[in-house]
């Protein structure tokens, strides 16, 4: 019991990102019991066992975008908005499943390594519900056909559970740089008829 509340709080700590399920930084740390400059130094000396898959840093944008996602993260209160990063200097580092498991070798403590299982557990619950959405939304839709299409409130019903089941869009990224717009031109083209009657107004 104690082992499932320890990887539902991990869930938690899992977001989206670039399209794939990650870890901060932070909170890997936490969960190793090691700080977070620590992790990284470990991070920059084994920085070729970490290629893209394995772990990115986020931009400045990326994390403005993710607020939403990270509220409830240690990451929170850390990043204040004076300078943009408050306590950090840096913009926080990523890790996927196979990063996160990396990172508790290099970290190399028996810690680390135990709580790496249950970050590996967490991933594979979070495939699990992701899969299992998959599969409900494929029943739904069976069964939206066998239905009476014609019901309103049947239909409405549906389309409530279809958006439930569907991942949350991504923000829109705004446009970077100097735009120029060009405006729409004050003046007409004269119609044909028009130009014959300045013509013939000038002849004597």
């Amino acid at each position: 019991m104690a082992s499932n509340r320890k990887i539902a709080g991990i869930e938690s700590a899992i977001y989206l990102l670039r399209g794939q399920r990650v870890m901060l930084d932070s909170d890997l740390a936490a969960i190793y019991r090691v700080t977070t400059k620590r992790l990284n130094e470990q991070l920059k000396r084994n920085r070729n066992r970490f290629p893209d898959d394995f772990a990115f840093q986020l931009t400045t944008e990326e994390f403005r975008n993710s607020k939403s996602q990270i509220a409830t993260s240690s990451l929170m209160s850390q990043f204040v908005t004076s300078s943009g990063h408050g306590g950090r200097r840096k913009l926080p580092w990523a890790f996927t499943e196979r990063g996160a498991i990396m990172l508790a070798s290099v970290l190399n403590s028996d810690i680390a390594v135990q709580a790496s299982i249950r970050v590996v557990r967490a991933f594979v619950r979070l495939r699990q519900m992701v899969a299992a959405n998959a599969q409900l939304a494929a029943k739904l839709e069976e069964l939206e056909h066998r239905l009476d299409s014609h019901d309103e409130a049947i239909v409405d019903l549906f389309a409530a559970l279809k958006r439930l089941l569907e991942p949350p869009e991504p923000p829109k990224r705004r446009e970077i740089g100097f735009h120029v717009r060009e405006r729409t031109a004050r003046y007409h083209a004269q119609s044909n008829k028009s130009k014959i009657k300045n013509r013939n107004s000038k002849i004597p």
